[in-house]
């Protein structure tokens, strides 16, 4: 269902107020380049501090300039259960092609309980879900006994966004899962060495800055020529690493600002509580 290149976009903003003029730019530049998909109000996007409003419009503004031309997955994860299925709910209304699930962060849920919300999801909606994995920001790991129970039991969980940074954890999943269920990088960096061992692609922050290349170095992968891949690979590894000498998505706003493209502006976590 879910394998290629995937853009975890950021949001513009423009005095405090999401620029739709250069977010629309942003997703013709990643569909011309021939991006697989895009990730809309993922946490790259800032999603915990958009409105419950911004998020809806983002979603479905992105749905609509795509067409069909590439996959839009809405960001619909959150801590709280109720508002994943409502998100969820509003993404497969607007035409969504799937929903990207973060493990619930802050609350630090047994393994029970992080199936237990994830099946809750899955179950409220007909949308293939892509879950993610990030125990670095979320202080919990979904380990793959859960993976692989919710594979058996959700028809709808199909995909895994994993950035645990293990490539031994891709090898287990890969080994354990169906074949169908795909497993994509959530590090760009770590995209060569995961698809070695049977990811599918990439969720990307460094293809909102270089599409192309990140298409040919997935291209690369999946036909297995992983001498090009390494060459791809250890041309973009400094700006890999690059984008990550901040937490993101500053570096990566603050580059695509240098281009013109949008204005730096990062949203503060207060800007949040006082729009409520």
């Amino acid at each position: 269902m879910f394998r290629g290149t995937f853009t975890a976009v950021v949001t513009p903003f423009r005095n405090d107020a999401v620029d739709f003029a250069a977010l629309e730019k942003l997703i013709e530049a990643q569909i011309a380049a021939g991006i697989t998909g895009i990730v809309a109000v993922g946490t790259t996007a800032e999603s915990p501090t958009l409105t419950h409003d911004e998020k809806h419009q983002i979603i479905e503004r992105v749905v609509k300039l795509a067409k069909g031309r590439c996959q839009v997955i809405a960001g619909a994860g959150t801590n709280s259960t109720r508002d994943s299925i409502e998100a969820a709910k509003f993404a497969e209304k607007a035409g969504a092609d799937g929903a990207l699930l973060v493990a619930p962060y802050y609350n630090k849920p047994s393994q029970e309980g992080l199936f237990r919300h994830f099946k809750a999801i899955a179950d409220a909606s007909k949308l293939p879900i892509m879950l993610y994995n990030i125990p670095g920001r979320c202080s919990v790991d979904i380990a793959p006994d859960t993976v692989v129970r919710l594979a058996d039991e959700c028809r709808n969980i199909v995909s895994i966004k994993e950035a645990s940074g293990s490539v031994e954890r891709v090898a287990e999943l890969r080994r354990r899962l169906p074949n169908e269920f795909t497993i994509l990088s959530g590090d760009d960096g770590l995209t060569l060495p995961f698809m070695s061992v049977g990811a599918a692609g990439v969720v990307s922050v460094a293809s909102n800055l270089f599409p192309t290349e990140l298409c040919a170095l997935v291209r690369a992968c999946e036909s297995g020529d992983f001498k090009s891949a390494e060459t791809l690979q250890r041309k973009m590894g400094p700006i890999f690493k690059d984008l990550f000498i901040e937490p993101n998505p500053v570096p990566v706003k603050t580059a695509l600002a240098w281009r013109g493209a949008m204005s730096f502006e990062v949203r503060l976590l207060e800007a949040f509580e006082k729009s409520k």
